[in-house]
């Protein structure tokens, strides 16, 4: 039974996507994959929210734009996911919550704001599919899944470590919510892993401090070298059966798979890869998750919002399968 069909108290089949046989995808509202809003069906087992901030990016902005691009792209999304073989949409009642409107002239105000919305949402039993939005916005998320979960395992996707401790004396930026997240105590540090990381840093001294925090690190090279199945085998065997949250900067994808974002680098996983790891991912307790750092401006031909909504969909799949398996 479904968190929709629990809260009614009667079965009840989910509500799936608009019928791209009978509408044309390009016609009606972009809700992420054209499935119905959250006040259309009032509960859901998966609430896919956006969170249109980019206060705390340290160099391109325009990632507040990030959640309805993809939104957009996910027009094409089709109801059965063949390399899972499920139907997410069908088992489990997966809406559009809107967005997130957080204060853009106040990072510490948007961040209490981003929390707060979190919180609610979390009360009604949904696990959420954030669309970013900056990384900033992982901190509030992973405070929320803390009061639900306790601390929690994180799979952080990026180029980069996202552990540095200030900009410009400010605590609360892109750069820096998962340093934050380790020293309030919100994640498990015996299952913390980066994946994809590349690329220049400030020192050594980087790599040390995120060493200590309880970070294990796969890079990019790491992928290429070792394949996606055992990088999916390592992190299985590292997170257990522990409450998993994943976070994904679309900057993990090399600029080739995904220029539309602020801080891009070379040499990252192709979009191929950071999808069969997510597949590879599937058995976990995925609690929630993230996807961040789209920035349509820099995007070329949909391309990144493309690869972002194929991702957001796999991470759907993999919520939706487990809710109607009765887990988590």
């Amino acid at each position: 039974m479904t968190t929709a069909s629990a809260a009614s108290g009667a079965s009840q089949e989910p509500v799936g996507p608009v019928d791209s046989s009978r509408v044309p995808r390009y016609a009606g509202p972009a809700t992420f994959a054209r499935l119905p809003r959250l006040d259309q069906v009032g509960t859901a087992d998966v609430a896919v929210v956006g969170v249109p901030f980019d206060t705390g990016v340290s160099y391109r902005p325009g990632a507040r734009f990030g959640g309805n691009a993809i939104r957009e792209a996910s027009r094409l999304l089709r109801p059965y996911n063949p390399a899972q073989d499920a139907s997410p949409f069908a088992l489990a009642q997966v809406a559009d919550a809107g967005d997130i409107a957080a204060n853009p002239f106040n990072i510490n105000e948007a961040v209490e704001t981003i929390e707060a919305a979190a919180d609610d949402l979390l009360d009604t039993g949904a696990r959420l599919m954030t669309l970013g939005g900056d990384h900033t916005i992982a901190l509030p998320l992973l405070r929320s899944m803390a009061k639900k979960h306790g601390p929690v395992a994180l799979l952080h996707f990026d180029a980069h470590l996202d552990t540095w401790d200030t900009y410009f004396g400010a605590e609360y930026t892109h750069g820096t919510p998962f340093r934050r997240a380790v020293e309030e105590g919100i994640l498990d540090t015996s299952a913390l892993s980066h994946v994809g990381t590349r690329g220049p840093l400030y020192g050594k001294k980087d790599l040390d401090d995120d060493e200590k925090m309880g970070f294990g690190i796969v890079t990019s090279a790491d992928v290429m070298r070792r394949g996606v199945d055992e990088i999916a085998d390592q992190l299985r065997q590292r997170i257990g059966d522990r409450p998993l949250y994943i976070s994904i900067d679309i900057d993990v994808l090399d600029p080739a798979h995904a220029p539309g974002t602020g801080t891009p680098e070379a040499g990252g996983l192709t979009s191929r890869e950071l999808l069969e790891i997510l597949r590879g991912l599937s058995t976990c307790n995925l609690i929630s998750a993230d996807l961040v750092e789209v920035a349509p401006a820099y995007d070329h031909a949909e391309i990144t919002s493309v690869a972002a909504s194929h991702t957001a969909y796999e991470l759907t799949t993999i919520m939706s399968r487990q809710i109607a398996a009765g887990r988590g």
